[in-house]
């Protein structure tokens, strides 16, 4: 439920382009404008958020309201943080640090309010199982640094297109397919119903058309900009 929530950050991440700016070429030579909304990007983000929506449906119906809002709440708030804490550090950087510096940089100053929320937890329910350490351990090395890391230097990568930086956010909706993946080979789940086999299908086909739409714009992009130099 948690993995299919924070797939939410593929719409974040689009809703914050307008705060920042982006290179464009014209007959003056290239010029930094404030980002605009990519709309047929948003538009396609929709389309693979719905499949992980459909996904979801069977989960959400067996938990309760309570545990639904304090499980969806944080997870919508970060879904924000994560993608503006990403580009505001590339933007500072501007291409200084790598993902791995940038990477531990992030990691450092988010610590004291780690250590807080430990605090919290080991006075509120007590110190974690052997269990939920090692797969704590498992989660931080796989996601945190492996995955973290490899996003971290594609959207580098992409840091002047805000609408190429989009597609490249948006990529993390499969982590759900993969997760899903994952259960059925290791933890032996049962096969998914038609309703999820049905969410897989519209979230593949929402990640095709977004990859196609990037591409179309950014064609669009470089004959502008070649004409602009001919000029």
């Amino acid at each position: 439920m948690i993995a299919g929530t924070w797939q939410i950050t593929i719409i974040s991440g689009s809703l914050l382009v307008p705060l920042f700016a982006e290179v464009v070429h014209t007959e003056n030579g290239p010029v930094k404008v404030r980002g605009k909304i990519p709309i047929q990007g948003l538009l396609m983000s929709l389309i693979i958020l719905i499949g992980i929506i459909v996904m979801q449906i069977e989960q959400s119906q067996s938990i309760s309201t309570q545990d639904f809002l304090f499980g969806i709440l944080p997870v919508i708030l970060a879904s924000f943080a994560y993608p503006l804490g990403n580009r505001k550090m590339m933007e500072v950087c501007a291409g200084r640090l790598d993902a791995y510096q940038r990477v531990l940089g992030m990691t450092i100053a988010s610590l004291p309010f780690w250590l807080l929320l430990s605090l919290y937890g080991v006075f509120s329910t007590g110190l974690p199982s052997k269990d939920q350490t090692i797969q704590s351990a498992l989660v931080a090395v796989f996601s945190g640094v492996i995955a973290t890391v490899l996003f971290f230097k594609a959207t580098d990568q992409v840091r002047g297109n805000m609408q190429k930086l989009a597609t490249v956010e948006a990529t993390q909706s499969l982590e759900v397919l993969f997760a899903l993946m994952g259960e059925l080979i290791f933890l032996s789940i049962p096969i998914p119903s038609a309703w999820s086999w049905l969410g897989m299908f519209i979230v593949i086909l929402g990640m095709s058309l977004h990859s196609y739409v990037s591409h179309q714009k950014t064609t669009v992009q470089q004959i502008r900009s070649k004409k602009a130099d001919s000029v």
